[in-house]
């Protein structure tokens, strides 16, 4: 069967870590190896003129950090590879929650010499709570850093996964000589560069003296003592504990200067997963069904700010999906065919004329998608897991140039929908109020409002606590509630209610007070 043929050589993951880890920078790199482009750009950078391929938002390439998530598709021997770059920075953190929803696996980078941080912690919650399976990278060893072993056990402890390392460093920093692949058995000599790849040695013995003629008799002698160690502290590495999220394999390299990140590669297209079975409230969907199902996990406003478009990332779960054909959009129950899909190099699109499970899919959009959508080919089914987060940061936004109130509206309306923030009505005096988990995220919304549709916008300040969406079976209490909160209630951009509790005590107190009501902290309930 054609379909088994391609769900099998599919590979779709995420690269996650904390900000300046370096994941952007390793995306380059595997992109370089996968000709996909043929000079890698840089994150940060006054001598390379080019930026990274999957940071392509003005505002990304004057910040050097990553907004939104990228996708990237290439072929790699034989393999059909799809990554998606994700932002590391805890304020755009509600992105890559969601399109942790929409991969098989996910590479975690590590920086050798900051270890394990805050947001690669809660990243790897979210990991754990759907058994993806994980690869880590630690980047940056050609500078000075923790101890290998330290890096390892701090991985173990803060991340709370067993590790085994399948390749191992050859001294860290300004003595750094390269890896020895403990996957392949091949010894990797390290000569900074950014732009072209290492010599590999292949080796039959560990013990071979050819090491200490290439690396130096004290660092051969370093490194066969760590690899009994290795061998003796950590188990074999097992591929079955891998997939099920209990055992996370350990690379060490430098992304910057495309050191270990072949081998990365090489080990990863063996053992990743091809695309797995999903949940939706109905059943089980199998990716070799014949029947097209996926669902929106992303919507970008402006990819092309000449033409003003909204593209929706589809992932497709089951069966081929194919230009032209009809398919139901569940919520809306209309069908809808497509002739322009497209696949992604980052902001460069490509017709598609057909996609397998795994893949994702541009599909453009003129407001009928939502995140969340399901797409079928008839069979009613909905997809479930991609909630919105209660924000943490609330100000009302207002117009500064009235002359452009619908390029405001209108821009508001389509990044709300992309997933940037969320957007409350206040229904006490009707004005808006903008929700984000974090302070940069005011500041993207008002440079792209400008920058992309023309709109100037400006912050006032309200002091809130968090929003909780409110339901219950006792109409009686739940317009009691409303009447006596009604200065602190809001709906939602799909009309429901919204409780704005001011403070923490007063949130308490409510729930106290009204014990018939249940509030929400996440949209999907």
């Amino acid at each position: 069967m054609e379909i088994n043929k391609e769900i099998e050589r599919r590979r779709t993951f995420a690269i996650i870590s904390h900000p300046d880890a370096g994941k952007t920078t390793l995306t380059e790199k595997l992109l370089l190896f996968g000709g996909a482009i043929h000079v890698a750009g840089a994150v940060k950078s006054n001598k390379i003129k080019k930026t990274a391929t999957s940071d392509w938002m003005e505002i990304e390439k004057q910040r050097g950090i990553s907004v939104a998530t990228s996708v990237m598709g290439f072929e790699y021997e034989g393999y059909k590879i799809n990554i998606l770059d994700t932002p590391g920075h805890q304020d755009f953190a509600e992105d890559t929650f969601r399109t942790l929803t929409a991969v098989d696996s996910v590479i975690i980078v590590v920086d050798a010499a900051k270890g394990v941080e805050r947001q690669t912690r809660r990243l790897m919650e979210v990991c754990r709570m759907r058994n993806t399976p994980v690869i880590i990278f630690v980047n940056k060893m050609d500078r000075e850093g923790k101890d290998p072993f330290d890096i390892l056990d701090e991985l173990e402890k803060e991340l709370q996964i067993r590790v085994r390392p399948l390749s191992w460093p050859i001294n860290i920093g300004a003595k750094f000589k390269g890896v020895y692949n403990i996957y392949e058995h091949t010894l990797d000599l390290f000569t900074p560069s950014k732009q072209t790849v290492t010599e590999r040695i292949q080796l039959s013995d560990i013990n071979s003296p050819e090491i200490d003629r290439l690396v130096g008799e004290d660092d051969a002698t370093k490194l066969r003592e760590d690899m009994e160690l290795i061998d003796g502290v950590y188990p074999e590495f097992d591929k079955s504990e891998y997939l099920k999220g209990e055992e996370a394999p350990v690379f060490f390299g430098s992304a910057l200067n495309t050191f270990g990140v072949k081998e990365l590669l090489d080990c990863f297209v063996r053992i990743a997963p091809s695309p797995k079975p999903v949940e939706t409230k109905e059943r089980e969907v199998r990716p070799e069904e014949p029947e097209f199902s996926g669902f929106v996990f992303k919507i970008h406003a402006n990819m092309d700010p000449n033409h003003r478009s909204c593209i929706a990332f589809v992932k497709v779960c089951s069966g081929k999906f194919e230009r032209n054909v009809n398919y139901k959009h569940m919520r809306s129950g209309k069908m809808m065919r497509f002739s322009a899909p497209t696949a992604f190099m980052a902001q460069k699109k490509s017709v598609v004329d057909e996609a397998y499970p795994g893949d994702i899919v541009g599909l453009p959009d003129t407001g009928n998608f939502k995140i969340g959508d399901t797409l079928t080919a008839g069979e009613n089914l909905n997809f479930k897991g991609l909630p919105s987060f209660s924000p943490e940061m609330f100000k009302y936004i207002e117009n500064d140039d009235p002359m452009k109130a619908k390029q405001l509206d209108k821009g508001i309306r389509q990044l709300m929908d992309e997933g940037v923030a969320q957007m409350f009505t206040s229904q006490f005096n009707g004005r808006k109020i903008i929700g984000t988990v974090g302070q940069l995220q005011f500041e993207v919304i008002q440079y792209r409002l400008l920058h992309e549709y023309g709109a100037q916008c400006r912050w006032e300040p309200i002091s809130l606590y968090k929003a909780c969406w409110i339901e219950s079976d006792d109409k009686d209490q739940l317009e009691q509630f409303k009447k006596r909160k009604h200065q602190f209630m809001a709906t939602d951009k799909e009309g429901r209610d919204v409780f704005m509790a001011d403070s923490n005590y007063v949130l308490q107190m409510a729930q106290k007070d009204f014990p018939a009501i249940k509030f929400h902290f996440s949209s999907e309930f």
